[in-house]
């Protein structure tokens, strides 16, 4: 029988390639994000292969996420996989000078919004005793840089958060892990810079840094491991970073 993975933040970046990485694994998918035009565009790439449904919702407003999530047609009720990957920075300021509605939308969609979608999704495995629960955390959960501080703060929720999950769900069956990316070239350094284009390209300029795919892949290793295998916690760097401050660059 085949498998059905919801994931978040599934437009763009990591999740949008770890949709398309899971469709090469006949697992089904249901494709969540807030632009429905790519979502659109993304079912009809991978219809081809998989049965696809989108849900279009911000993981903020938990009103949209429970509807949503509650209403889905029949065959997608089951869900074997979640991929906790919606996730933003905005803003790169000392504590002192950070700006509070940047604070808000980061504890909103890191913190809150996963907590929304797992909430949603946890009883229907709890019911099936089973199911495959990945939170997509960062450097930022493990460490503390510069400016990076409630950022940072966020991450580290979405690592105890991860913890605790493990434990809590461990007598039903369920795997929980995280998936904790160093520096990977998507729309993460737009958004932080605020549009500011040449900032972002800075950011990855004079190394090679991760791609989405190559998350996507990891995600596909840890997803396709026998049942009684679970991935607990998995820090990835590009060769040329050794945490979040070092990165070695050929400029």
């Amino acid at each position: 029988m085949m498998k059905t993975a919801l994931i978040t933040g599934a437009t763009s970046g990591i999740g949008k390639s770890t949709a398309i990485a899971l469709a090469k694994h006949n697992i089904n998918l249901i494709l969540c994000g807030r632009r429905q035009n790519r979502l659109t565009d993304l079912q009809k790439e991978l219809s081809k292969t998989v049965s696809v449904h989108t849900l279009c919702f911000d993981v903020r407003d938990k009103g949209d996420v429970f509807s949503a999530i509650e209403n889905l047609p029949v065959e997608f009720r089951k869900v074997d996989i979640l991929i906790n990957n919606a996730g933003n920075a905005h803003g790169l300021s000392s504590i002192q000078d950070g700006n509070l509605d940047d604070w808000d939308a980061m504890m909103d969609i890191n913190v809150k919004g996963l907590l929304y979608v797992s909430k949603a999704v946890i009883p229907k495995m709890i019911k099936h005793k089973s199911g495959h629960i990945i939170n997509i955390g960062s450097i930022a959960g493990k460490e503390v840089y510069p400016n990076g501080n409630v950022y940072c703060a966020s991450k580290h929720a979405v690592d105890a958060i991860n913890k605790g999950m493990r434990i809590d769900l461990n007598q039903h069956g369920i795997r929980v892990g995280a998936i904790h990316p160093g520096l990977v070239e998507t729309e993460f350094s737009n958004v932080r810079f605020k549009g500011d284009d040449q900032k972002a390209d800075n950011v990855y300029k004079g190394y090679t840094p991760l791609l989405p795919k190559d998350i996507a892949d990891i995600i596909s290793f840890v997803v396709t491991r026998p049942y009684h295998v679970n991935i607990a916690d998995l820090i990835v760097f590009p060769t040329a970073q050794a945490s979040s401050t070092i990165v070695t660059k050929k400029i």
